[in-house]
This record gives C-alpha cells, structure tokens and sequence, in this order.
C-alpha cells in the first residue's frame, strides 16, 4: 500500500533556487536542470545550449571533451534534463550560466520546427503566428505579453479579495442573454433553446444578494459578425458587482484601485517582461472623469469634428477622447460617464436629474473602451416599469426578477475585457495579439 503525502521532491532546480545557491560562494556544485532546447550556438569546440524553463532562458555551456553527449545529436525544442555546475557569468540571460556534464534527451520533435521560434522577434504576419499558435507562443517576447495578462488577472483578484469580495463561478450555458439582442450563440440543450452567455449579468447581481460584494474572472460569448482589431466571439471578462453604494463613482473609484494595485504589481514582479516588450506602465494615481455629452462636445471644438449620433460613442470620437485627456491631463485613461438610456441595458439606473441619462460609464484607455459599468436598478416595481417601457415581457426573466422581489441593496458593477486591456497596454494593433487562442468569425483553430 502506498500513500501521498504532499508534492514530491525533485532534484531538479529551477532559475530562483539556482540564483539561491550562488548568493555564497559564486558556484553552485553539481545541479540538474530540465527544460526545452531553446536554441543551439555551435562555436566549435564550445557550444552554447539555451534552455527555455518557464521562468525564463538559461544559458548552458557544451564542452567538447567534457560534456559526456555528443551535440550532434541535440535538436532545438527537445526536451531534456541536464547536469552542470553552475557559475556566475553577467553576460548570460539569468546573471549564471551551467557547465554541463550530462545531457538527457527526454524527448525530441519529429519535424523541422514552421517558424524560428529562437529569434528574439518573429518577423512573421499575425496570420502566420495564429495558424502555428502551440509553436509561436514559445518565442520569448510572444510568452511576455501572456505573462504580463498573467498580472493583469492576478493583480484583479489579489486587490478584490483585500477590498471584501468574493470570487464566484456562474454558468456560461443560459437561457438568455442578459443583453438582448440577436448576438447569441444559440444552442440545442437537451431539446431546449439555449445560449451561450454574453455575460454574467444576472447571475453577479443575484450574488450581491448573497455575499455583498462578488467578482468573476471567465469567458464572455458575443455572436457578432464583427472582423476587426477590437473584437473577438469569445473573450475573457473581468467582472464584479459590489452592493451597498452610495453611487455608482464607488464603482469607479474601485477599478481605479485594481488599476493602481496592478501597476505596482506589475512594476515589481514583471519588469522583466515589460522591459522586453518596451512597455511603459501608465500613470493611474488620478483618473479624470467626463459626462457623455462633454466629452463630444470637447473633442467637436477641439478637432474641428461634427457630432454625427448623440446617442453613442463612434471608434473614432473614442479616439479622439482619448488624445485630448492625453493632450489636456497627461492621462492615458479616461472614465465617461452618463451614457444615453437608449443605448444601456434596461436595468441601467436612469439619471434621476434626466431620465434620457443613465448613471453608467466606460473607461476608455488610449482611446478604446476597456470597461462597461454603473449603477443597477435595485427596486422591483422600477425595474418593471423600465421594462414595460421597453416592451419587455418580464416572464421571459423571471429567475433573474426573483431576486429584486425579495429586497436588493443599492450595487452597481463592471466587466472589463482582459484581452483590450493587455492590447492597450502593450500598445498592440490588433486585439488577437492578446488572445492566446483568438475565436473570430474566421478562426476556430488551433
């Protein structure tokens, strides 16, 4: 009979304990490593053997003679276990480098590798890295931007759960949208009419009622024939509602926060990868706020640009936004607020000062909205008359309705889409550059 009792000890270091060991005396003794064969420098007698661990690049040393394996035999993206001696070397990637005595082979790569994944940049079309997606995400610079998205999730999750919240898990196979519409992914549920959820609306809401303040970090489905650099069918969304608010600025007031705590994150523990990809982190400490309306008419005066529909935002107006706070205030965001009742879902808390207003908001970042929020309407016999007005029938939401008729506090929320906000922070051209695996109207594979 054999039991577990926890993770099992390897032999094998990664980069951090490696640099551990050589804080003392500068060499490390025998150490084995295992990673894949990044690159292979053959200098003759010398060979420098690059292995890719998940941490970063380690340079190892190949010495004829010494190294009891022969480097012909020794393929890039092989996977292998080394042992070496490690010494300090400040030209090498990590600061060390490892005198290897042996090589493992423990697997190796039946075909010649589509694309030279060693290089530091590949020179390669977007198309050309999504058609190779498993290949071309082991480029290091490609595996910088997910890292980064890495902090961007970890820095959302780690602040909301110091402020209070609760992190929940809603289903993604519904009976409706919570945004109307025909931009669904319908499906056959065991001969029942079903979508795919362009959001976990109803379901953060009815958690407020439960736990106050909840988040989600998930997929979000949008059925739209969009081909464009800022959409894609399937992305993830960072979501939470927060109840008892005296407004909806607190919930503004909280994603300013996440934006605050993540920089400090990411300018802490992933400098690395953002000095890799050249990224300069924005300054969040005050972000300017500005009414719907203001802001057309700021950038109409500014840019000479006529007001085409007062009722929403177009790419280009958002652009433009964008470049005047940049311009006026030095900031690289900007929240815009009371958007038109027409253009927000019916549960949208309608302006009490002006009915044609919502008290709801985008954040836009160099000019592209990253966030939708506001304000929720809380009272039941409210919510009805909104949707009366709307000429919608409330037994068509009777689940979500169930909750608003047995008392809900004040609460508003957000839904951030994860893959706009690393673009922008990355100052990428295209929204698939963020996505790991993109699904839009032409890719479902790899």
């Amino acid at each position: 009979m054999e039991f577990l009792t926890g993770v099992k000890q390897t032999e094998n270091v990664g980069i951090r304990e490696i640099l551990d060991i050589l804080e003392g005396d500068g060499e490390g003794g025998l150490i084995k490593v295992s990673g894949a064969v990044h690159n292979i420098r053959d200098m003759g007698e010398v060979a420098f053997v690059i292995l890719r661990k998940a941490e970063g690049l380690v340079q190892c040393v190949y010495e004829e003679g010494k190294t009891e394996f022969k480097l012909k035999d020794l393929k890039e993206e092989s996977a292998v276990e080394v042992t070496g001696t490690a010494v300090l070397e400040e030209r090498a990637p990590q600061g060390f480098e490892i005198r290897l005595k042996t090589v493992k082979v423990l697997s190796e790569p039946d075909q010649v590798l589509p694309m030279a994944v060693s290089k530091y940049k590949l020179h390669t079309s977007l198309e050309a890295r999504l058609a190779v997606r498993p290949v071309s995400l082991r480029n290091v610079r490609e595996r910088a931007k997910f890292k980064i998205q890495e902090g961007i999730v970890r820095g959302f999750r780690d602040f909301l759960h110091d402020q209070g919240f609760t992190e929940i898990h809603t289903p993604k196979i519904v009976a409706r949208g919570a945004e109307g519409g025909s931009n669904v992914f319908r499906l056959d549920y065991f001969n029942k009419k079903a979508e795919l959820g362009q959001s976990p609306q109803f379901y953060k809401q009815t958690m407020v009622g439960v736990y106050d303040r909840v988040f989600e970090v998930a997929p979000v489905f949008r059925a739209e024939k969009h081909n464009t650099t800022r959409h894609l069918n399937e992305y993830i969304g960072l979501d939470f509602e927060m109840g008892y608010i005296d407004g909806f600025e607190d919930v503004m007031a909280m994603e300013t926060g996440f934006l605050q705590y993540t920089m400090e994150l990411l300018k802490r523990e992933y400098g690395k990868e953002l000095d890799m990809l050249q990224t300069v982190l924005p300054d969040v400490s005050r972000i300017p706020a500005v009414r719907f309306d203001r802001a057309k008419e700021l950038v109409s005066e500014k840019y000479s640009r006529r007001i085409k529909n007062p009722y929403d935002l177009e790419p280009e107006e958002e652009l433009l936004i964008g470049r005047y706070f940049k311009e006026e205030y030095g900031s690289d965001f900007v929240f815009v607020t009371h958007y038109p009742s027409k253009k927000r879902p019916f549960y949208a808390m309608d302006d009490p000062e002006d009915s044609k207003f919502t008290l709801s908001f985008d954040l836009l970042f160099k000019g592209l909205e990253v966030t939708t929020g506001g304000q929720r309407i809380h009272d039941y016999q409210e919510l009805l008359a909104k949707m009366e007005k709307r000429r919608m029938d409330p037994e068509d939401i009777a689940s979500y309705l169930m909750i608003f008729k047995y008392g809900m506090p004040p609460h508003g929320g957000l839904g951030i889409g994860l893959e706009r906000l690393t673009m922008r922070l990355l100052d990428e051209q295209n929204v698939r550059e963020a996505s790991l695996f993109p699904r839009d109207v032409n890719r479902l594979e790899p």
